[in-house]
């Protein structure tokens, strides 16, 4: 998230409360995730087993909740509660905003885009030319169409990240203040969900195909032309690269990478990162012709017990 203009590290931290180790002016620019992070952007980190990952990061703020020796060049907030604090700078540059239309005042709506009866269209959105949005379709506020997008009956854009932290007093919520941007000749099914990024953007690229009931998590990036089949479920933080089939009921793993023109065939589990140009079934899944090799091994087991015992 990129925040309207530059801030200094002091009205940065008198937002939120807290100290702070670096020059009064030094520029804040937004705030993100660890692994989207530009130069002069806000990362936190609560716990010392990340430390050093979030100081050598590309993140030039460090919002942290110990006071650390500062790299040369980065600025730190301390705070007793970085999570706590990630929250309140996400409030203070991206409220909520309620709605009093179906479609609000400030949404972009191009030429010969069709918005069918009952779709919501939320604070600030922009959807492009000759899309066509069916009824019940909900588009959260910051969500970003280009053109020729259809969108099929009660799918979601925007919905918040399901992501908490553990606290003795019940699950804590980390508030979203990201987008969901879909680019051109892009097709999404009935009844799927895509989640916004928590500061960033989750992504849709040019061409890809969704079919419906299918869960993307927030902060993921589906690739350009991309074909994904119903009940695909895939978690946040993964990168699917161009031209790669998700057959039916596939679920892909937080932070997983499937490279470029992979095929996942249906009901495989995705654990890890795979590569491209290959075709992987089961679970965990494995390149197809060694799992079915597999499979058609442990079938004889039965057989080769039998043998055993006349030994």
């Amino acid at each position: 998230m990129k925040f309207p203009k530059a801030h200094t590290l002091k009205a940065i931290a008198e937002i939120i409360g807290s100290d702070y180790v670096g020059a009064d002016d030094f520029p804040v620019l937004g705030m993100n995730e660890i692994h989207v992070v530009e130069e002069g952007d806000i990362v936190f980190v609560d716990h010392p087993k990340y430390y050093d990952k979030a100081l050598e990061s590309k993140a030039t703020i460090v919002l942290i909740n110990k006071e650390v020796e500062c790299p040369e060049g980065k600025a730190l907030l301390i705070s007793d509660d970085p999570f706590r604090d990630f929250n309140k700078l996400t409030l203070h540059f991206k409220p909520f905003q309620s709605a009093n239309a179906s479609i609000a005042e400030t949404a972009e709506i191009g030429e010969g885009t069709i918005v069918q009866p009952n779709a919501f269209i939320g604070n600030y959105v922009k959807i492009g030319k000759n899309c066509l949005i069916h009824p019940n379709v909900t588009i959260y506020d910051h969500c970003i169409l280009g053109d020729n997008v259809t969108i099929h009956a009660n799918t979601v854009l925007g919905a918040d990240a399901f992501y908490y932290k553990n606290r003795p007093e019940g699950f804590d919520k980390l508030l979203s203040g990201g987008r969901v941007v879909i680019e051109n000749n892009v097709d999404i099914g009935a009844s799927c969900t895509i989640d916004r990024g928590v500061t960033g953007d989750t992504t849709i690229k040019e061409g890809a195909k969704l079919d419906n009931q299918i869960q993307v998590g927030h902060d993921t990036v589906i690739g350009k032309k991309c074909l994904i089949a119903s009940h695909v479920g895939i978690a946040g933080c993964c990168i699917i690269e161009d031209e790669v089939t998700l057959w039916g009921q596939v679920g892909i793993t937080s932070g997983a990478t499937i490279g470029k023109k992979a095929v996942i065939l249906a009901q495989s589990g995705i654990s890890k990162s795979l590569e491209g140009g290959k075709t992987y079934f089961g679970y965990p899944a494995e390149e197809a012709r060694e799992k079915l090799k597999q499979i058609a091994l442990v079938k004889k087991i039965p057989e080769i017990l039998q043998k055993l015992k006349k030994i």
